[in-house]
């Protein structure tokens, strides 16, 4: 078999995509600071935005709620409201906003305004009446909004979050890069037969991998675009946009080198995603699975994909740790569960396709109230920044690859002994 080489043989050629990277970065925030000029050219703001979280919060003995809410320009910034105000999640408001003192750190990432509700309207359109049929399938609304988050990237209830951390499955219900995944492999067995057929008797000097690829990608493209085009979402493209035409042109898919060119390319073309938090996880999660691969390449199929279930969920603990806190007993079911996601997905679009969407409901349910008694686990910042560094140190040297695996087990012996 011909081994399959690397996009960069030479630093010059890295160093060449780098600066051109670069360049697109720095256009990108030009274009961003004249905006950010734009937007803060007057005291105050006239904006129309979609209600991305709406959740109430105690301070100082006063309640209020707290929005979420992203613009038509894609600017997102909180705001709060009187705890009166009705459940506008997933609506429109037009707001008047006082963006005080609003730097450009703060415009491309986020920041709070006081405000002024306008108007408030209903959104009707393809996804709020997707997000109906969902709810007609079933009589927990916490359930329907597992399987809106699952399909239309809506935004869970904080209870149902908070369960679904305390089980480290977070990153099932939040629509991401394993889903797009399971969806292309999906489309690709679903397509090829009756491309195959089409070919034979049509077109059979076409070649059928590039045409399936353009189908899959404008079908996920389609669907991005449809979800409001998720951080998660968007690395996972990219990667899966990039990784073919790696593999068109016989180069190496399965490398950190691949991990390395996407992550430069979105960044250049979307400097809002270096403040996204689901970006960097999404982009973690990744790492760690070639980080196996580069040194696990030679074992059989059933053990690359048990031991990428196992030590992936290792590799990423001591970040969620850090980041969320949330863990459980129950947690390391995780691996289980992220297993027989693959297989349930489809399944549970096709069941509500049929009819059935609430055949898993009660199975649902029993997760959520195992995810209920949890515990805050803290990881000490020195004890992340040492994992940060083993990860980085495991891509040239397996000694610190074996070194990774045994202090993320002890990271995760620590995590049990303070919830047992």
């Amino acid at each position: 078999m011909i081994e399959k080489v690397s996009l960069f043989t030479k630093k010059r050629d890295f160093l060449l995509f780098s600066l051109i990277s670069l360049s697109v970065f720095l256009l990108s925030i030009f274009i961003e600071y004249k905006n950010y000029q734009e937007f803060t050219r007057f005291d105050s703001v006239l904006v129309e935005t979609t209600v991305l979280r709406q959740y109430t919060k105690t301070k100082k003995k006063r309640t209020y709620q707290v929005l979420k809410l992203k613009s038509e320009d894609g600017v997102i910034f909180y705001t709060t409201a009187k705890k009166t105000l009705e459940d506008v999640r997933d609506k429109k408001l037009k707001l008047e906003i006082w963006p005080k003192e609003l730097n450009f750190y703060g415009y491309l990432s986020s920041f709070y305004a006081y405000n002024k509700i306008l108007s408030i309207e209903d959104i009707n359109g393809t996804k709020q009446s997707l997000n109906a049929f969902i709810s007609s399938s079933h009589e927990n609304k916490n359930i329907a909004n597992i399987y809106q988050a699952l399909y239309t990237a809506e935004n869970v209830d904080q209870n149902t979050q908070n369960a679904f951390s305390n089980l480290g499955v977070s990153h099932i219900v939040a629509i991401s890069g394993f889903h797009l995944g399971i969806l292309s492999a999906l489309l690709y067995f679903l397509l090829k037969p009756m491309y195959a057929f089409a070919q034979d008797r049509f077109f059979p000097y076409r070649n059928s991998k590039v045409d399936i690829f353009i189908i899959v990608a404008a079908v996920l493209f389609t669907y991005m675009l449809f979800l409001d085009s998720p951080p998660s979402l968007v690395r996972s493209f990219g990667m899966f946009v990039v990784g073919f035409i790696l593999y068109d042109r016989g180069l190496e898919i399965f490398s950190m080198q691949t991990l390395l060119i996407t992550i430069l390319l979105l960044l250049a073309f979307f400097p809002r995603l270096y403040f996204s938090l689901g970006f960097w996880l999404s982009a973690g999660g990744v790492f760690y699975i070639f980080l196996f691969l580069i040194h696990f390449k030679n074992l059989n199929l059933f053990l690359q994909m048990l031991g990428i279930s196992v030590l992936v969920y290792l590799y990423m603990l001591p970040v969620a740790l850090y980041i969320f806190q949330n863990f459980s007993i129950y947690h390391p079911f995780s691996i289980l569960l992220s297993i027989l996601f693959t297989p349930f997905y489809p399944l549970s679009i096709l069941l509500h396709i049929t009819g059935f969407g609430d055949f898993f409901d009660t199975f649902l349910a029993w997760l959520m109230m195992l995810g209920e008694n949890g515990a805050k686990v803290n990881l000490n910042f020195y004890l992340f920044v040492i994992h940060v560094t083993l990860s980085f140190a495991a891509i040239w040297n397996r000694a610190a690859m074996w070194a990774l695996t045994l202090f993320s087990s002890s990271i995760f012996i620590y995590a049990m002994y303070q919830v047992a």
